[in-house]
């Protein structure tokens, strides 16, 4: 691997990746078992504590933990490993190549240079025999990129002063994230044979009722952006309807995805909705709608700029010549359920979220470096 020293962090990034940890609801997905083992036989060969969680049949949380100065505090380090399918990547996705110092490969960026960095920093406190302010548990966890089971099952009366999750974020502190809410709405029309239309409710054209209104709504809600988020989005994402082409169609079905901004509630959003789908039966008598309850209802994240998490992150990364003023991102992340927890969290990792779950995926080996760095030097500064 010319053109990059093969660091002992950059040995274990390379490891994780070549592991298929695909989440076992995507193609081609297994469990995370064998990440989890090694990421249990790394800790044990260093003589540091681990546990389990058991989160589901052959799936489980593993934590590691180092004990601090006081005990009654602690600090979490948590990442998720499972990964997103391998369903159009056009290089070898378990094959962690290093080029022009990028590291490519499934999970290289989404989110094991991550998890990589943070299993070194517990490492080199441990082995200098250096004790932290605070207890630090590291968590890593399974289904972050299906439905949030691990890091649900972490939360479970979980007491923590703070919280750092990796996630690519090209090494700025992120204090601010959009939630989603996903749910489907479907018209119901009357069927009949395409040669006369008027013996049928053509589901399709009454569903362009509702797509207005969604749109209306979006730009309502353009007008109003959060500081660091920008404002909330509405996104109708998949449409179906209809069963061919010369049949008048007794259903229609959208898919929506809303995003989030702090301070909005993810029912009162659905809720909201409704209402706003009952004012339009109102005007149009043939329109026939069902709304289905949420796939996906997760809430925004906001963490004050005041809180300790955010101003060591800031002083850290200062240190080390980084930007160190918070920022917000318009996606999700298990940062979300820790900080509803009320642990208050960021989220910091190395590479780019433009490179997660990409045809080619890499991370920047001198970023997954500095975030070793950025980890080791919060973990001995965070009181």
């Amino acid at each position: 691997m010319p053109g990059y020293p093969l660091t002992p962090l950059l040995q274990t990034l390379s490891r994780l990746v070549a592991i298929n940890s695909i989440n076992s609801a995507y193609q081609g997905g297994v469990t995370e078992e064998q990440v989890a083992c090694f990421v249990e036989q790394f800790f044990a060969a260093r003589g540091i504590e681990t546990f389990r969680q058991d989160v589901m049949p052959g799936r489980f949380n593993v934590i590691a933990r180092l004990p601090g100065l006081q005990p009654e505090r602690r600090v979490i380090l948590e990442a998720h490993m499972d990964t997103v399918s391998v369903a159009g990547m056009t290089i070898p996705p378990f094959d962690p190549v290093i080029k022009d110092g990028l590291l490519y490969g499934r999970g290289a960026c989404d989110t094991k240079a991550g998890l990589a960095a943070m299993m070194h920093a517990m490492a080199y406190l441990h082995e200098r025999r250096i004790t932290p302010p605070c207890e630090v548990w590291l968590a890593a966890v399974v289904d972050e990129e299906h439905s949030f089971r691990g890091v649900t099952k972490l939360c479970e009366g979980l007491e923590a002063q703070a919280a750092i999750v990796a996630e690519p974020t090209a090494l700025r502190a992120v204090s601010a994230s959009k939630g989603v809410l996903r749910w489907k709405v479907r018209t119901i029309g009357k069927a009949s044979h395409s040669a006369k239309p008027h013996l049928g409710n053509n589901a399709i054209v009454r569903m362009t009722h509702v797509i207005e209104a969604f749109e209306r709504e979006a730009a309502r809600l353009a007008a109003k952006p959060h500081p660091l988020l920008g404002p909330a989005t509405l996104n109708i994402g998949m449409i179906r309807g209809g069963e061919q082409i010369n049949f008048v169609p007794d259903f229609c079905e959208i898919a929506i995805d809303r995003r989030l901004i702090p301070g909005e509630d993810p029912l009162e959003v659905w809720n909201e909705a409704g209402r706003m789908l009952d004012e339009l039966r109102r005007g149009h008598p043939r329109l026939e709608i069902e709304i289905d309850a949420p796939m996906i209802a997760d809430g925004a994240m906001e963490t004050g700029a005041s809180e300790s998490v955010v101003r060591t992150a800031r002083r850290v990364l200062t240190s080390l010549g980084l930007p160190g003023e918070p920022e917000g991102v318009p996606y999700g992340s298990d940062a979300s359920k820790l900080a509803r927890q009320g642990v208050p969290s960021i989220i910091f990792g190395p590479g780019s979220i433009d490179r997660a779950h990409a045809a080619v995926e890499y991370v920047e080996c001198g970023q997954v470096e500095t975030a070793l760095e950025f980890y080791v030097r919060f973990l001995q500064e965070f009181q």
